[in-house]
């Protein structure tokens, strides 16, 4: 090799030596590089407490402002009530006693709504102007502080059975309806459900913060008529259960989803059910389970209204014994709720009414105010504070404690 180009060739050499150096280090060509292999990394997950409620700011705002009593004590209140001249002697009744609290019917048990939704509402067709202006009938009990629960009559619609008769029950080619002329739609059909959660979404647009569902059931004695009455089960239809289990699971169904589709409003889910339901595993012709619905609200009222029970708990006339009814219910309740990983609060219904077709000749047992402090002392009790007052006509016993135990 010659000289020169053995000269050439060792300051190549030399060059490509430090050629790495140089690529590495571009941004500091100065300094050395010491190349390490990568060290083991392991990822770790930490657990987070998600919060159990919705985000604030992606909830639904009403605009109004209601906070949820120390206890609820309410009591029903009819559209022509809540829209007429007896609202405010109703209205003068909670502020001025330990009450708190309304349940105003939004859907009342025909299959009307109580206001009026619009002309361009779809549900113009079934809305009886009782409430004229139901946003001003809220914003008045926004500043006298009543807390709004708006009842919902669910599956009892004569309207909607009428209308739509494929979502009703038939008897012959022709709507079945029961002895009182009430005809019901059919828990199995979704579009039912869906029909009656969006009425629930307009009430809590308004400004009610619980939707309390009532009629959440088959008719009564259904287990009679179940093979008889043509209707559709839907997609309860290839089930592999009998016929009670279907009607029970979709019951149930119905409430959880409604839980789900109104959890954007940030509203309390109340529903309405039978007192016995809770003293047996499920009522196998409405489809009730107790435990099963009570795992799916934040509220459960059972209707214990001593007059609708025949003899029960060894009280040979419940109607005559108010308080020993609540009593004897009570300790059943909390037993079945203690069963429960999330109980819901007990919000009972009891009754200041008379109940003259029980009796037969001999004299009427009058509700007055030792009757409903009786049923309101045994449920204090027994631990359950709040309650809701029945009376269909709204005519409430004057000068009632109710908070007898304070």
């Amino acid at each position: 090799m010659r000289p020169g180009k053995m000269v050439f060739t060792l300051f190549m050499a030399l060059i490509l030596s430090f050629l790495p150096q140089f690529i590495v280090n571009g941004e500091e060509e100065t300094k050395s590089l010491t190349v390490k292999s990568h060290s083991p990394f392991q990822v770790q997950l930490e657990q987070r407490n998600l919060p159990e409620n919705p985000i604030a700011r992606f909830l639904y705002d009403s605009g109004l402002q209601f906070e949820y009593p120390e206890a609820v004590r309410g009591i029903y209140v009819t559209g022509p009530s809540a829209g007429g001249s007896r609202f405010e002697e109703l209205r003068k009744l909670v502020k001025d006693t330990e009450l708190n609290s309304m349940v105003v019917d939004i859907k009342e048990d025909h299959g009307n709504l109580t206001f009026d939704p619009g002309d361009d509402s779809p549900y113009a067709d079934i809305g009886e102007n009782y409430i004229d202006d139901l946003r001003a009938k809220l914003e008045t009990l926004e500043k006298d502080g009543i807390y709004p629960i708006a009842r919902i009559v669910v599956f009892k619609d004569t309207e909607l059975a009428e209308k739509r008769p494929d979502l009703s029950f038939k008897e012959n080619g022709s709507i079945w309806k029961n002895g009182r002329d009430e005809a019901f739609v059919n828990p199995f059909m979704k579009e039912v459900w869906d029909y009656n959660i969006e009425i629930a979404k307009l009430a809590a647009e308004a400004g009610f913060k619980d939707i309390q569902f009532d009629y959440v059931r088959f008719p009564e004695g259904f287990e009679k008529r179940d093979k008889s009455l043509q209707y559709s089960e839907g997609d309860y239809a290839d089930l592999d259960m009998n016929n009670v289990q279907k009607r029970v699971k979709a019951v149930t169904d119905f409430v959880a989803h409604a839980k789900e589709e109104l959890a954007y409003y940030n509203v309390d889910l109340s529903v309405d059910i039978f007192g016995y339901s809770a003293t047996i595993p499920e009522a196998p012709g409405i489809g009730q389970n107790f435990s099963k619905i009570s795992s799916n609200v934040d509220v459960i009222s059972s209707m214990i209204y001593p007059s609708h029970w025949t003899s029960y708990f060894d009280i040979p006339f419940p109607d005559k014994e108010p308080y020993k009814l609540v009593k004897e219910y009570v300790k059943v309740e909390n037993e079945r709720l203690g069963e429960l990983k999330n109980a819901p609060v007990s919000r009972p219904w009891i009754q200041d009414f008379e109940a003259p077709w029980l009796y037969s000749g001999e004299p009427v047992t009058e509700y007055g105010k030792a009757e409903v402090e009786a049923q309101i002392r045994a449920l204090n009790e027994g631990g359950v504070n709040e309650f809701l007052i029945w009376n269909p006509s709204n005519k409430y016993t004057k000068n009632v404690d109710y908070t007898p135990l304070d």
